[in-house]
């Protein structure tokens, strides 16, 4: 990992990278995540999650 943070454009089952990069950081947890690990993201919110856990956990906010 070149510890370099990538800029992505998130869409419905891909990104597209903006900026290059090796990672970026979960809106939630603050962990970071390899672009090779991503799997879960919100499109609207243009936000990356670590986990399926992250993920849920924003999801209840929004709906609070």
């Amino acid at each position: 990992m070149n510890k370099k943070k990538a800029v992505l454009k998130y869409k419905p089952n891909d990104f597209d990278i903006l900026k290059d990069g090796d990672h970026v950081i979960c809106a939630v947890s603050k962990k970071i995540i390899p672009l090779t690990n991503l799997k879960y993201w919100n499109v609207e919110l243009q936000e990356a999650y670590h986990s399926p856990l992250e993920a849920k956990i924003k999801y209840e906010e929004l709906r609070k």
